[in-house]
């Protein structure tokens, strides 16, 4: 006789997803399309993002297209852990922004039976990977690279382009500031 095995049906499984790509690319966009439908289902979700963004509002997250969801700003990624709640979900956005610790936050919370939603950007300016994203990519158990247009030639855009001479690594900003570039287009504009 074939006994099938036992499955705990009150174990709940959780996971991290990355949505990841340069600026201009939809990544928080993104975010907040995976973060409505998850409300829609009626989970309980929980979304935090950088105390230091502040572009487009305090507290909310907000894309680039004015759509926006209610978010916490948090000074640290630890900080995420206790204010989890009973949270199903989880959204985090511009997390390149945060501390190394976001990586041991995200597997925390998947630990414990909880949906990570992370978005944030996979290169700093000098195309180089950028913040915890690198080891989040690692570790996650979905990546989706997002891509954005070339501001220059057209072509898909995989890096985001620094217009000013700031060499800090944070540097908030905008279309004033950056342009969505492809490989050929950013390492133009990098050597001039």
């Amino acid at each position: 006789m074939f006994l099938e095995p036992h499955r705990n049906t009150s174990y709940k499984k959780g996971w991290i997803e990355v949505v990841c790509g340069s600026m201009f690319s939809g990544k928080t966009e993104e975010l907040i399309r995976r973060l409505n439908r998850a409300k829609i289902a009626n989970q309980n979700i929980e979304i935090f993002k950088p105390a230091v963004d502040t572009r487009y509002d305090e507290n909310d997250v907000v894309s680039h297209n004015s759509n926006s969801i209610s978010s916490t700003p948090v000074a640290s990624s630890l900080n995420i852990l206790l204010m989890a709640n009973e949270a199903d979900v989880i959204g985090i956005d511009e997390a390149q922004f945060f501390d190394d610790e976001l990586v041991y936050v995200c597997e925390k919370l998947a630990e414990q039976g909880i949906r990570v939603v992370v978005a944030g950007l996979d290169m700093d300016y000098l195309g180089k990977p950028f913040g915890p994203m690198p080891k989040l990519m690692a570790i996650a158990e979905y990546v989706t690279k997002v891509h954005a247009i070339c501001m220059v030639c057209g072509d898909l855009a995989t890096h985001s382009f620094r217009k000013t001479s700031n060499d800090a690594l944070v540097m908030l900003g905008e279309k004033d500031t950056y342009e969505a570039r492809c490989r050929h287009c950013f390492g133009e504009g990098m050597k001039g």
